[in-house]
């Protein structure tokens, strides 16, 4: 009976984690659902109650959902671009106006002081003229005064003063010639007086129409300002959008990586990798280490078609590493004893595996030396110990060498070591060479040819499928 409500109990918790997290097709009909479905949480408990294979749907159904959110994100950042691209040209185009206007105003401003000066210059020039003026008035008024006297005079009185009547007429006549001189003279200071008038009302609206130029200027200024401060404000709004989505698009991207990884963990060591998800998993180390992805596939292709051939013998003689194939035919060198057979033997017990039927690599006779390399990468024990820590502060868990993405991550770190992060030709050549013997010594230059022809058909590959 307990066991029977046991069971009831664990239908009803499978029933609803299934219909939370399952996979029929509805589940995935909205956005939200399928988000909160993908939630790296909601996907490990889900996959605690379902099959491995129905727990691979799921992952690849949210990897899928993950590339057309980045996708969609991507496209809200180009076109958010766009709209910065716009804003700065606007503001630049404002700062350019703004500039010619500050540039018009100071040159109206000295124009209009120059003016000023015409102007006082004039002025004062209109003052003097009026002062002759009026002396040539008070000339004109003596001498016509002397006249008038001098017309008043009697015969008797014009005899006795001048002594001759041709005296008297040689005084008068002189007198009426300078009257008639400054009458000239102040008739030509009064047209210079009426030219310098307006002269000076001409300098008037000319500077008043600068004056007014000016402020229409400093007005078109201050609503550029206005404008440019607007569009400034509006230039940070869709920054910050743009950092938004650029967040965004790196948190999905960082998902979208975890999922493969999953993904990646599920294939598992006896069933490798298809091309298409051992480069992802390439470019999911690149992001960690730097290496090239058509290189380091390059690099575990020659070690195990990339995954597809971890070893074939098995140790069997703790003592002298002797060992099987996999026909049981006993075969000497599996594991070089002083190097090799303690790491092994430590990193099979701390990942809970049988040392004794644990595949590795069999000597090859015609290089000679020993086997004993494992995984994908063919790290051999000792080796091993080196980079399992790195691996496992990266990944957060213990690292396995017959994992596939921990064999790809260490033999990363292990070509990043020798240089080969750097691209180059000749340092990825160097780090291939020293990965397969630990030199370069040039008997083995073969492995780092047949490395890099490789890595440049997968890189020519690689190019095809991203623009497909």
């Amino acid at each position: 009976m307990f066991k029977k409500k046991k069971q009831f109990f664990k239908l009803i918790l499978f029933a609803f984690i299934l219909a939370i997290f399952g996979l029929p097709d509805f589940i995935f009909s909205a956005d939200s659902a399928l988000e909160e479905s993908c939630k790296l949480e909601n996907i490990e408990s889900s996959c605690k109650v379902i099959s491995t294979t129905d727990c691979r749907m799921l992952l690849e159904k949210c990897d899928k959902y993950f590339q057309e959110k980045s996708s969609e994100i991507e496209k809200d950042i180009t076109k958010t671009q766009a709209e910065k691209d716009t804003l700065k040209n606007k503001i630049s185009i404002l700062n350019n106006k703004i500039k010619q206007l500050d540039y018009q105003i100071y040159q109206n401003n000295l124009m209009i002081k120059d003016l000023s000066f015409q102007i006082g210059d004039t002025e004062m020039s209109i003052d003097k003229i009026s002062l002759k003026i009026e002396e040539s008035k008070n000339k004109l008024s003596k001498i016509l005064r002397e006249i008038y006297e001098q017309d008043q005079r009697s015969t008797v009185e014009i005899l006795i003063v001048e002594g001759k009547f041709s005296d008297f007429f040689d005084n008068l006549t002189a007198l009426e010639s300078l009257n008639a001189k400054n009458q000239e003279l102040l008739k030509s200071i009064k047209e210079l007086k009426d030219s310098l008038g307006n002269q000076k009302q001409s300098l008037d609206e000319e500077k008043g129409e600068l004056e007014t130029a000016v402020k229409i200027q400093t007005l078109q200024k201050q609503e550029s300002d206005n404008t440019k401060k607007n569009q400034e404000y509006y230039l940070k709004l869709t920054e910050v959008e743009y950092q938004k989505q650029i967040s965004e698009k790196k948190e999905i991207e960082k998902m979208a990586a975890e999922i493969k990884s999953r993904i990646f963990e599920l294939v598992g060591v006896p069933k490798a990798p298809t091309f298409g998800e051992a480069l992802e998993l390439a470019k999911y180390v690149e992001r960690i280490t730097g290496i090239r992805p058509a290189f380091l596939l390059a690099i575990l292709t020659q070690e195990s078609n990339i995954g597809k051939n971890v070893g074939q013998c098995f140790l069997r003689n703790t003592s002298t590493g002797a060992g099987v194939n996999s026909k049981g035919v006993a075969i000497n060198n599996i594991m070089k004893p002083s190097r090799d057979i303690q790491p092994f033997l430590t990193i099979t017990a701390e990942l809970g595996k049988d040392p004794f039927n644990t595949p590795v690599s069999c000597p090859i006779p015609s290089v000679g030396g020993y086997g004993g390399a494992m995984g994908p990468a063919q790290f051999i024990p000792s080796t091993w110990m080196a980079y399992r820590d790195q691996v496992k502060n990266i990944t957060g868990k213990a690292a396995d060498p017959l994992d596939i993405k921990d064999a790809f991550l260490a033999a990363s770190l292990y070509v990043k070591r020798y240089g080969a992060g750097s691209q180059t030709y000749n340092d990825e050549w160097r780090a291939a060479m020293i990965y397969f013997s630990g030199t370069t010594n040039i008997r083995y230059r073969f492995y780092g040819d047949s490395v890099m022809a490789l890595a440049k058909r997968y890189e020519a590959d690689i190019k095809v499928l991203e623009s497909q």
